[in-house]
């Protein structure tokens, strides 16, 4: 059987007359972190709504686990195993952090699974056990960024599409998320595809990355020589004293993988 789990082929998304994604073909391995590094605009997050069904592409094709998901309906595709956490966390706030959790599950029937899939999460993240009654509304942005990856960790997911999950957080919060990103794929094998708007962080956590421009893929290799390329230490890796403090940290963590 093989290896890759997705694979884009030549595809192309747009918004009206505006492409947004042009011609992009790119593959994930099993168990692998991947990343898609890109200024703003240059269609990361259309790449991953594009894969998940939310939007559908006007040529290429979109295979996951070697059946073809290229516009698919969206509670298809997270049936299938593959589901994504949006930018911005978009938790129901109205409801209750216990209710949230059930709502990724609502693809499921086997609730013995869901229940153990339920204490599972809150394993990796202990505050959302202590304000399961409460309102997810009232969550600290943190909190809500770890409510959204545990929601879609109720879905029984074997690859997990991350859109910014850093996003408003403190690099205190940023660095505990992905903590527990990397235990959840070395724990339970899952494949995640990450974009990240700190791209020293996502190239520390992920194995192998793609750089975007202007909705095309124009380099791709694995991060560990990406964060050797001059034009990703000069365009997206700032300043080098603090990147080489960054991978120290972060090399130590990926040993638990």
């Amino acid at each position: 059987m093989s290896d890759t789990v997705l694979q884009l082929n030549n595809v192309e998304s747009a918004y009206g007359p505006v492409r947004a994604i042009r011609g992009v073909s790119l593959s994930v391995q099993r168990g692998q972190i991947a990343t898609v590094l890109g200024s703003n605009g240059a269609g990361k997050t259309t790449v991953l709504k594009t894969i998940s069904g939310i939007l559908d592409p006007r040529k290429g094709s979109v295979t996951f686990k070697g059946e073809n998901i290229t516009a698919m309906d969206p509670a298809h595709i997270v049936q299938r195993g593959l589901v994504q956490v949006p930018e911005g966390r978009e938790v129901f706030p109205l409801l209750s952090v216990r209710d949230n959790l059930v709502m990724g599950a609502y693809t499921r029937s086997d609730k013995d699974g869901v229940a153990r899939d339920m204490e599972t999460a809150f394993n990796y993240f202990p505050i959302l056990r202590e304000r399961a009654a409460q309102p997810a509304g009232l969550l600290s942005g943190g909190q809500q960024q770890m409510l959204a990856i545990a929601r879609a960790l109720l879905s029984n997911p074997d690859m997990i599409l991350l859109d910014e999950p850093s996003l408003g957080l403190s690099p205190k919060l940023t660095q505990e998320i992905f903590e527990i990103v990397l235990r959840i794929n070395r724990e339970r094998g899952t494949t995640m595809l990450l974009v990240e708007q700190n791209a020293n962080m996502a190239l520390n956590v992920a194995d192998h990355g793609f750089v975007l421009e202007s909705g095309r893929i124009v380099m791709e290799d694995t991060c560990e020589r990406l964060r050797e390329k001059d034009d990703i230490k000069e365009f997206y890796l700032g300043l080098k004293e603090a990147g080489a403090r960054d991978e120290r940290r972060w090399k130590k963590k990926k040993t638990w993988r």
